[in-house]
């Protein structure tokens, strides 16, 4: 007998033998030899200890694991890649529906469409199209799972010039809480299919996206240019004036952090404070000089190191400075436009960095994404903004109330300068009181929707949208 957790906060003890002989994967409990690496997940910060893993194998597993999970009222808790920062993967106590061994690609490289399972990381799927000039846009981080990042939004290097990883989501099948499997599109239950176009997981378990591939590539112009951070004020102005001049086809992100140990960096500038320039070009390579001229004339750089490269070693660029099991903890917030006031603001940041790791990104979106009405998917904020990522990242538990205030001081201190939307995939633990305001008007018709499809609130270890008519027990988001 198995002591898991209840939906209700309770502990019962359960039978699992019947489900260990229906599935084709395997359960993992605690004191089994893989409990432990089957639990860590990508943010050191999470610690917690599932009564059960389930180790689905395929579809039918899924639906198994969910049927076992509804019929005891257990918690339960999907994880795929397990990059979710604020650790969603896992629960305590109740059930992890471990994913990661569902790694099929198909790629039709003459529709140009892929179906992928939600076990894929962004690397897998890169690698996969890149044979063929193609690409989904995604994120920047190669280790990064598909699902989590589609079900939650998905924007990285391509979303200026093809929209956001949800603007090119063609279908998914979904396991729902009932343990029905489904196939949604814009065709067919296009209610939900609307509500995981960032909606997270609130409404099932996807098991396969099916999503339109684009031409990128294999060949891209990218790289980093380094600015000393006593010339921030002056740079941020000038990058803001000079994404204006530019097409949809580069795409620019602002880093502020101490610099890296970069290859083509003096070695006297490594571990001073930067503001680096990264920059990514899908046009073609001979126009590249021209076209990032606007970006790459800013100020007066430390050093560049800027041009041709393969889109997949882009794509892992930045892997390095987001390896897995270290401390993270994230705020972000989605800012339209930075005045005097505002760029005052990071500066100060900056200079407090309580990290060697920390650091405040400007991730650039707009292009093909803002052409996208804000209620055609729950993403509520189409225009052209900056989202924001205060990044802390450290090694030390020791240290993590000095980051985690530094985070939430900067946070506090930006929110004047703010639109009031934020990226889910960017909350972390103990955000779920700002769910509402990250949908914005959209989030009536999601916790409509959820109570239709999820009254129970099973799915609840996400960023959780709770059903319209939720009770005290519904509503709990305790994982």
């Amino acid at each position: 007998m198995l002591q898991l957790m209840k939906l209700d906060g309770s502990i019962g003890d359960f039978d699992t033998d019947r489900l260990a002989e229906s599935i084709d994967g395997r359960l993992v409990t605690k004191g089994h030899p893989d409990y432990d690496s089957l639990r860590s997940i990508w943010n050191a910060m999470i610690d917690r200890r599932p009564g059960l893993i389930i180790e689905a194998s395929t579809e039918a597993d899924v639906i198994k694991a969910v049927n076992y999970a509804r019929e005891n009222s257990i918690l339960i808790a999907v994880r795929a890649g397990g990059h979710n920062i604020a650790g969603t993967a896992l629960c305590n106590d109740g059930i992890v529906l471990d994913l990661q061994q569902l790694k099929r690609i198909d790629v039709n490289s003459k529709e140009h469409i892929v179906k992928v399972e939600p076990g894929i990381s962004l690397g897998e799927l890169d690698k996969a199209t890149q044979a063929h000039g193609l690409a989904v846009p995604t994120g920047i981080n190669s280790t990064t799972g598909i699902s989590g990042l589609t079900l939650g939004g998905g924007f990285g290097w391509t979303t200026r010039k093809y929209g956001l990883t949800i603007d090119n989501l063609r279908s998914a099948r979904i396991v729902t809480p009932a343990g029905e499997i489904l196939t949604v599109s814009d065709e067919s239950h296009s209610d939900i299919f609307w509500a995981i176009r960032g909606g997270g997981g609130n409404f099932g378990v996807v098991t396969e996206f099916e999503f339109n591939l684009n031409l990128v590539g294999p060949e891209v112009f990218a790289g980093l240019v380094v600015h000393p951070f006593d010339e921030a004020r002056s740079i941020i102005k000038q990058y803001q004036t000079a994404l204006s001049q530019v097409s949809e086809e580069l795409t620019c992100w602002l880093v502020l952090r101490q610099a890296p140990p970069l290859p083509f960096l003096p070695e006297e500038w490594h571990g001073k404070k930067v503001l680096i320039l990264a920059m990514c070009y899908l046009g073609p390579v001979e126009k590249a000089e021209a076209d990032t001229k606007p970006l790459r004339a800013i100020g007066n750089p430390i050093a560049e190191g800027v041009g041709p490269m393969s889109f997949l070693d882009w794509q892992s660029a930045f892997d390095p400075l987001l390896t897995e099991g270290a401390r993270n903890y994230w705020k972000s917030h989605d800012v339209e436009q930075f005045n005097d006031s505002a760029i005052d603001t990071v500066i100060d940041a900056i200079e407090k960095l309580p990290s060697e790791e920390c650091e405040v990104f400007f991730g650039h979106v707009g292009g093909a994404m803002t052409r996208h009405a804000a209620s055609e998917t729950p993403w509520p904020n189409r225009k052209a903004h900056f989202a924001i990522n205060v990044h802390a990242r450290w090694q030390k538990p020791s240290d993590d109330n000095r980051c985690v205030d530094w985070a939430r001081d900067f946070f506090t201190a930006l929110e004047p300068y703010a639109m009031g939307s934020t990226y889910v995939n960017f909350m972390p633990e103990g955000d779920n009181n700002l769910v509402a305001s990250a949908y914005g008007e959209n989030y009536d018709r999601l916790s409509k929707l959820k109570q239709e499809i999820d009254p129970d609130n099973l799915f609840r270890s996400n960023q959780n949208i709770t059903p319209l008519l939720a009770g005290n027990a519904a509503a709990k988001t305790d994982v």
